[in-house]
């Protein structure tokens, strides 16, 4: 398990705890008193920690190797999933998944990006970095879900677009302002969640919602804060100060009015354990469905365009 800096003080003491517990085992002597002292530290030192992040921390914890990705999601808070393949053009982008499923007896279309755990599942999924073939396939599938008038729940976890060369031939740009200008447009309720990392055009390609969700330690930004720091101070090592100005964790953008709630994440983060976080995720989702599904087409599609024209404004 990947051990981030910052919580290094508590593993310490879970050391602690672990050796006492092998001196009562192999000498018979009863030290339950000071294990449960240790236990009581650790818990109170990991709610004080996780209850005081810095930003920097919270993308420490959105780019966890161990976080749960869009399948393990699927597997968790959905039935009866079919994936459904490319983009209609001769490719399959495996960085982003997308297809039709239940979440309790509700279908719907769910899309997102895809991450894998290790290098190699890494190198199949592009580390979550779409290709235009990507961003098409999702289009695909969000104009299926309109045509049968089933609800559209996207998981975003994704670095950004894939910037390489081939990509940028192949219209990336367009296949992305293309996504926003359609999701914008369709009928049908859209739900989207910020599960890790939200950066840039490649997060907000899926990401015109009627509801927009982020779990508690995501982030989403216009720009990694590494990339900030790069410009503006020629210097990636001042992405902690960047990452502060950007606003990008999920209380800032709710103050913003970026997104529309906070979906609370278990103590230590998504990855310490995935079925209560998969559990929090789904009661958000269904009950977004079910709010949105009362709203008419016509009023659902005004509200969701409102909603982003109301983005960035401002009185002096």
């Amino acid at each position: 398990m990947t051990i981030l800096e910052f919580e290094k003080p508590l593993y310490e003491i879970q050391e602690k705890i672990q050796e006492l517990k092998k001196i009562s085992e192999s000498s018979g002597m009863d030290v339950s008193k000071q294990i449960e002292n240790f236990e009581k530290q650790a818990l109170e030192y990991k709610k004080e920690v996780y209850a005081n992040l810095t930003p920097s921390q919270r993308l420490q914890i959105a780019r966890h190797s161990d976080r749960p990705n869009f399948l393990d999601y699927v597997k968790l808070i959905t039935t009866d999933f079919i994936e459904l393949h490319g983009d209609r053009e001769g490719t399959d982008d495996r960085a982003i998944i997308g297809g039709i499923a239940k979440i309790d007896n509700q279908s719907v279309v769910i899309i997102g990006t895809q991450k894998g755990k290790t290098t190699k599942e890494n190198l199949v999924y592009n580390f979550g970095m779409p290709q235009p073939q990507g961003y098409r396939k999702a289009l695909r599938l969000f104009y299926h879900a309109n045509k049968f008038n089933m609800p559209i729940v996207t998981l975003i976890d994704t670095p950004g677009a894939y910037p390489g060369m081939k990509a940028e031939e192949t219209a990336q740009g367009t296949a992305i302002a293309v996504n926003l200008r359609e999701m914008a447009k369709l009928n049908v309720p859209i739900i989207a969640v910020i599960t890790g990392e939200g950066c840039s055009g490649g997060a907000l390609g899926l990401a015109v919602a009627d509801r927009v969700y982020m779990l508690e330690h995501a982030y989403y930004t216009v720009i990694s804060p590494e990339g900030c720091a790069s410009i503006l101070w020629r210097d990636a090592s001042k992405a902690d100060v960047a990452a502060k100005a950007l606003k990008i964790t999920s209380e800032d953008l709710l103050n913003l009015q970026v997104i529309d709630g906070i979906i609370k994440e278990p103590l230590g983060g998504a990855h310490c354990d995935y079925e209560l976080a998969a559990s929090e995720l789904k009661k958000t989702i269904i009950n977004s469905i079910n709010e949105l599904k009362e709203i008419k087409s016509d009023k659902l599609r005004d509200e969701r365009y409102n909603k982003f024209r109301r983005m960035g404004v401002f009185c002096q």
